[in-house]
Order: C-alpha cells, then structure tokens, then sequence
C-alpha cells in the first residue's frame, strides 16, 4: 500500500505506508541533518516541539511541479486543507494530477473546511446573537471563521512572535498569501463532488472523519488529534475513486 499524503505540513504519518509531501520550511530543516541542527535557533516553542515529533518518511516536494510519482502506482492520495489554498483552475490540475499518480480503482481522500457548516454556524448564531448582547459580543467570531483566512495580510504563526523575530520573518517569509496560507475558494459537499465527477472520477463518496472507503483508514490516524478525536471538527470529507 502506498499512501501519499499531501501538503502534510506538521501533520505526518509515522507509518510506513504513507509517504508524507510538502515543501515547508519546518520539514526542509527537518530533511536536512545540518538545518536540522540549527531549528532551535529559528523555531521556539510548539513550533519546535512540532518538527522534532515529525517522522521520518518526509519526501521534501513541491507540488507546483506535480507529484513526483509515475502514473497509476500509488493506492490512495490523501490531502487536509491544501485544496482551499489553490485558485480554481490550479485545484482542477491538481486534482487531475492527483488523478493521474492513482492506480485505477485507487482513492483520493479530500478533507476541506466545510462551507456549509460554517454557514449554519452562522445562521444559527445570528438568530440567537440579534437580541442577546452577550452573544452579539462573540458574533464576530462566526464572521471570522468563514472570511479571515481569505483575508489574512500576516501568517498566523508569524504574528504570534515577539516583536523582532515577527518583523524579520514578514521580511524574509512574506506575508500569508505569498507563504499559501489564504483560502482563495471554499467548498460545500455538492460543489466538491460534482468538481471530482467533472474531472473523471468514476465515483464520489461523502464520508466522515472515521469512515472512508480506504481499508484500516483509521490505523493511520491522519483524520485523529493526539486523543483519538477529529483532528479538524467541521470538516468535510470526501473521496473519490479512480
């Protein structure tokens, strides 16, 4: 079984089924015996705990160049929240390339923030928030949680640093679009499915986090946190077959 699992970020497998791919810094150091060494001066923190837990079966990529693999030899392409990170027609090439590494039969996993759960979210808070000044107080945050990652001027991880080391990782990193961190398009279970179908693949699931059409898909723990649960509650998951 060959499972790849793309744009993993910090988010790896240690089971050697699964090739983890991605082209971030965290896992270039990590890759890298002699930037490896030198982490500890440039990650602080969780930021550091994250790259000593990850594995070693990283294969430094970048997937603007495509996936490094030859058609029809891999079982399953699994990607979490990379896909939202893409403008449209790159996702389309994306997901056709993904196409392209599968076996024929093979499974292509998606997971993504889920439009339509975070529209109920905020439909639901709006009613509640109209006349209770407390909740109003919080309203903001269901705006947030559908807009801000399409908005965001500064990445996240950098904006939490102290004042010195955020300035000169803005300069040296750039900002949160230049680092692929903003969302350019979100999906919903209808649009997801019918743009796997529009590409060829032959048939789309819904699924949930511990459900999947991948045998013993919970044994390699990418949908679970470090308890066992949903590693991104509201998401949505979907496959498709090759």
């Amino acid at each position: 079984m060959i499972i790849l699992n793309l744009g993993c970020g910090s988010k790896a497998s240690s089971n050697p089924d699964v090739v983890n791919i991605d082209w971030s810094i965290a896992l270039r150091m990590k890759k890298n015996p002699l930037t490896r060494s030198l982490a500890p001066i440039f990650f602080r923190g969780e930021r550091y705990n994250r790259l000593k837990l990850l594995p070693s079966n990283i294969m430094v990529w970048n997937l603007s160049k495509g996936i490094p693999f030859e058609s029809n030899s891999v079982d399953v392409v699994y990607h979490s929240h990379l896909l939202e990170h893409l403008d449209r027609p790159v996702a389309d090439s994306f997901l056709l390339e993904c196409k392209r590494a599968l076996k024929p039969g093979g499974v292509l996993r998606i997971v993504e923030p889920d439009l339509e759960f975070l529209c109920r979210e905020y439909m639901s808070h709006i009613t509640i928030s109209e006349h209770n000044d407390h909740e109003a107080k919080q309203h903001d945050h269901y705006i947030a949680s559908m807009i801000e990652m399409s908005v965001r001027k500064e990445a996240y991880g950098t904006s939490q640093q102290a004042p010195l080391r955020r300035m000169i990782e803005n300069i040296v990193l750039g900002d949160a679009r230049k680092r692929g961190e903003t969302h350019q398009w979100m999906y919903d279970r209808v649009s997801l499915k019918s743009k796997l179908q529009k590409l060829g693949y032959s048939t789309v699931y819904q699924q949930d986090y511990h459900t999947s059409k991948i045998a013993n898909w919970m044994e390699y723990k990418l949908d679970l946190d470090a308890h066992g649960n949903e590693y991104k509650p509201g998401s949505l998951y979907i496959e498709g077959i090759k």
